[in-house]
């Protein structure tokens, strides 16, 4: 018919779909890391997004799917930035900094994956043991860590009773305390650990804690 617009290409509306998903996924994620788990409300998530709460079940079919998405997507983009990490080409004890170095960078980068880590502990992982591919996404990390310490070991720059999952613990554990508890750790002892004038000695300094660990005794 003269003068009626031409059907809108469904690769367009493909594209508008992901483009609505991904704006939910993060002004969910602000809400869950806010609010926790009980707290957030779709109703606030739907009215950010310019979306409706029909919509957001059409995507995601519930408040706690919403979550797990949320959940999903958080720990992907840690493991993805872990993974591009060449490690292959890098000597072990290299790598081993490397990979310390990305997961500082990305939990300070990330601190609302810091407070859905928080929120989900709070929950003793009620909602995480339904995603079956965290497991996943979260071995293939270790995995790669373990390949380097391997290689560290047969080289002899690395002692031999190490464990990959300790390694991946002690760097986790440094990342999250330095963003998870600054405002406390600030009252306390008038120290920002956020500071950005100390940012390049903390970063060093969990390089060198995790390298010195694992030389050789």
């Amino acid at each position: 018919m003269a003068g009626q617009a031409p059907p809108e290409p469904k690769v367009d509306r493909r594209r508008d779909a992901e483009r609505t998903r991904a704006d939910i996924l993060d002004v969910a994620t602000e809400e869950f890391a806010n609010r926790g788990y009980s707290g957030a409300r779709v109703d606030e998530i739907a009215a950010r997004t310019r979306t409706t709460k029909r919509m957001i079940y059409y995507y995601f079919e519930g408040k706690e799917q919403l979550y797990l998405a949320v959940l999903e997507r958080a720990y992907a983009e840690i493991r993805a930035a872990e993974r591009a990490v060449d490690v292959d080409h890098l000597d072990p004890v290299a790598a081993v900094r490397r990979i310390a170095e990305v997961t500082f960078d990305h939990h300070e980068a990330h601190p609302a994956f810091i407070k859905l880590v928080g929120v989900e502990n709070a929950q003793q992982a009620e909602h995480m043991t339904h995603v079956a591919r965290l497991v996943d996404l979260n071995s293939s990390a270790v995995d790669v860590l373990r390949g380097v310490l391997d290689r560290g070991q047969q080289d002899g720059a690395f002692r031999t009773d190490v464990d990959a999952l300790d390694i991946h613990m002690m760097i986790s554990a440094y990342c999250c305390f330095r963003v998870a508890n600054r405002h406390t750790f600030n009252a306390l002892f008038g120290r920002d650990l956020l500071d950005p004038t100390t940012r390049r000695h903390y970063r060093t300094m969990l390089a060198e804690m995790v390298v010195g660990y694992l030389g050789r005794r």
